[in-house]
Parts: structure tokens; sequence; C-alpha cells
């Protein structure tokens, strides 16, 4: 794009330079703040998201859970379409924006109407990384959990005003373009979603096919499962592993004399954010830790039974475990990386035989009778050779469209401040 011919100091920082003929108001001259209340409370809650903007609660509320913990919603504040919505607590960080819809929303929030301009071209202005860094310098508070911005010093926020024809200019060439970019972002995450399911499939065929097409075949016994190859045996996990079971429940904040020892300490978010082996930790336990503890071995599959249920992976050291974990140590015969994609394939199994109060939870005594299906041990390693091999090439795939996405979330971060501060001129086009 263009640039504009002739620019201007703004003065202000987290504008830099303008055009010429743009002016600088106090955001006191642009939006007046609004605070009309609800009769009733029977009006669309609407919420405020840093990546959403404003939304209705109702639509990421699932079916037959209450939209909020409030008794009333009875004098929440009315927003109409156009309106500027701030969490006034989060505005540092993004948690605004212009809603689309007629609703109500927090006290807590501040409700603000566009009177000279063109409010999606603020929408776009305030939402700028520059934008959310000076509306964290307007904000009072010691830490960033408790900052807020007021609407005294949102007012006195000095803002760009380009002429309100080019602010509509501005929002409608940024609407075209950020939504050209959002479906291609869209569809490059669903290409990840397929092929995602695709290493799902191809580990389901591996551990319970086999590699051979022209194997011989037998029924397994098991219904979801059909027929496996004749030569291989089908055990009780309790029959092929030895099953550990973690026993350490105190935390650090209300029980410290357990931790900071030379004991790794691994819980169920280190098994779920890892990929496949546990190489780190970030906790320890103590003498008097480990021994309320249970340490498991290295080689050992570990697998969450609450919160995030059947979530695998290997311990590459030993370690201490709390009791929302339970290990799995392969007997002889029983390769580790094997036993690994089993457990990983048999998760929808292990939902079945889920306790679910207000979170699944697994049963011990219900995992222990769960069945695996053993090929001779040097097929179990060429098994997962191939696996490797076949999830590696997707891997792959999904690296690079990742970084495609990376770059392309990158350069609509910056087509926004381009366009909204007048370093790119968009006068002149118009959309194909």
């Amino acid at each position: 794009m263009n640039k504009y011919p002739k620019y201007k100091n703004s003065g202000i920082a987290w504008l830099g330079e303008i055009p010429e003929h743009w002016e600088i108001r106090r955001i006191k001259y642009v939006f007046k703040e609004l605070n009309n209340r609800s009769e009733t409370g029977k009006e669309d809650l609407l919420s405020v998201s840093q990546y959403t903007g404003v939304t209705k609660k109702s639509d990421k509320v699932a079916e037959g859970e209450s939209i909020s913990n409030a008794k009333t919603l009875e004098g929440y504040k009315i927003v109409e379409k156009g309106d500027l919505v701030i969490n006034i607590m989060l505005a540092w960080n993004g948690s605004l924006g212009i809603s689309k819809y007629n609703g109500i929303v927090s006290p807590a929030y501040c409700v603000y109407r566009n009177h000279i301009g063109n409010e999606r071209y603020f929408g776009y202005l305030f939402k700028t990384k520059n934008g959310q860094q000076e509306f964290k310098k307007q904000s009072t508070g010691i830490i960033d959990s408790r900052l807020r911005m007021y609407t005294d010093s949102f007012f006195d926020i000095k803002t760009a005003l380009p002429p309100k024809k080019e602010q509509i200019k501005i929002a409608h060439f940024l609407d075209y373009k950020i939504e050209k970019i959002n479906r291609f972002i869209k569809k490059k995450k669903q290409l990840i979603k397929l092929l995602n399911e695709q290493k799902t499939a191809i580990i389901n065929q591996a551990v319970t096919k086999g590699l051979d097409p022209n194997a011989q075949l037998k029924d397994s016994g098991i219904e979801w499962l059909g027929d496996i190859p004749v030569h291989w045996k089908v055990k009780k996990l309790k029959y092929g592993t030895n099953i550990l079971r973690g026993k350490f429940t105190p935390r650090p904040r209300n029980d410290p004399k357990f931790y900071d020892g030379d004991y790794p300490f691994i819980q169920t978010g280190n098994i779920t954010s890892t990929g496949k082996y546990i190489e780190t930790y970030n906790q320890t336990l103590n003498e008097l830790g480990k021994n309320v503890s249970k340490e498991f071995p290295i080689n050992t599959v570990v697998m969450s039974v609450a919160a995030n249920i059947a979530d695998v992976a290997i311990l590459n050291f030993k370690a201490c475990f709390p009791d929302s974990v339970i290990g799995f140590y392969p007997f002889e015969g029983t390769d580790t990386d094997f036993l690994f994609y089993q457990l990983k394939n048999l998760r929808a199994e292990f939902y079945k035989i889920a306790i679910k109060s207000t979170q699944y939870n697994l049963n011990v005594d219900r995992v222990k009778n769960v069945k695996i299906f053993l090929p001779p041990f040097l097929e179990q390693q060429a098994i997962v050779k191939y696996i490797e091999n076949e999830l590696g090439l997707i891997d792959k795939t999904i690296s690079t469209i990742q970084k495609e996405i990376t770059l392309v979330e990158e350069y609509k971060t910056a087509l926004i401040a381009e366009a909204v501060t007048g370093k790119i001129d968009v006068r002149k086009w118009s959309e194909p």
C-alpha cells in the first residue's frame, strides 16, 4: 500500500507520525460514557475477551449450565450494537471490543458510545499493541492482576482522529482483509486437525492390526476391536505391566514442608503438556515428601487419572507422583514405546470406564482390567519404528503450517496497526 503524501509528528508516543490532515483529540471528546441499567436482567448477557471481543455469554455456556453466578442481572449495564465495552481490570491486555449485539454486561465493565466518528475504526485502533500499552500506562495498580483503567484515565488519553470518511474506509478495508486472513487461518487450523486425526488413525491401525495386511486374523473377543493377527496375545493390563499408584496430595501453598529437595515431582499437567517423554520437571520433594509419595522407575508409562484423564507419557528419569497419576511398568516382553502407543489408542475406552462427578476420574481397579494386545517383542519394535516415522513426517507438515499461521497472524497485527495510524493510505482502495 502507498503512504500518505505528507505526515506530521503527532506528539503522542503510541501513535508516532500521522497523516498531516489528521487531528489529535482526547478520547473524552470522541466517546461518552453510558450508565443505563437493566430493570429486568432479561437481556442477553455479554462477556468481553481479549481474543474474541464482545460475545454472547450463552454461546460459551453448555446447555443446562447456568449463564451467570449472580442471583440477579437486574442493574447490569445496557449495551447497544456499536457500543465500546471495556473490562477496566483487563483493558491493558486488550479485553475490550465493539459490540455486535444488544445486551447487558457486568456493572464492573465500562460502556462508551462514539459520537464523532466510526466505532469500528476505534475498535481496531484500541486493540493494537501500542494502544494496549497506552492503556496499561494509564491504569493504576501495583501488579498486572490489580491494574484498573478508570474512565477519567481513559478519557485523558489522546487519540488519532482521521476524517470520518477515512475512518469508515479504514474500517471497511480492515474488515475485508481480516476476514480473508481469518478464513485462511481457519482453513490451516482445520488442516492441522485433519493431520492430527490421521496420526490417530495411523496409531490405531498399527497397534491393533499390525503392519502385515496379509496376516491371518482371529477374533479378539473385544467388540470395538474386531479381529487381530492370530499370533498376538490379549492381556489385561495387570498381567502385562506392574501397575503403580502415586500417593501424594499436599500442595506447596498448604503444606510447604514436603517440598524443595532432591526428588523430582511430576503432576498431571506435566503429562498433558508433553508430546511423549517427560524430560524436565519444575517441582521437587525433600526426603519427608518422598517418604509419603510414590517413586516411579525410569521407563514407566504414566497416565493421569483425574482432570485430563488418560493423557499418557513415558518417564525418562525416576520421579515421585501424586495420587492423580498411575504408572505402568512393562513386564519382560513388552516394549515401553509400544505400550505407550497402546495406552494412547485406548483413550476412548478409559473414558468409558471413568467415573464422572464434577470431573472425570479413573478407578485403578477398573483400569487394571483393560485389555492390551501384544505381538512378539521384535514386531512391537517394528510397529513403533513405523509409527514414529509416519508421525514424524506429519509433524513436519504441521510445524510448517503452524509457522505459516504465525507469520500471517503477525502480518494481520502489523496491517491493523499500519492502517489505523495512517502508515498506509487506503483511501483509493476498493474491494475486489
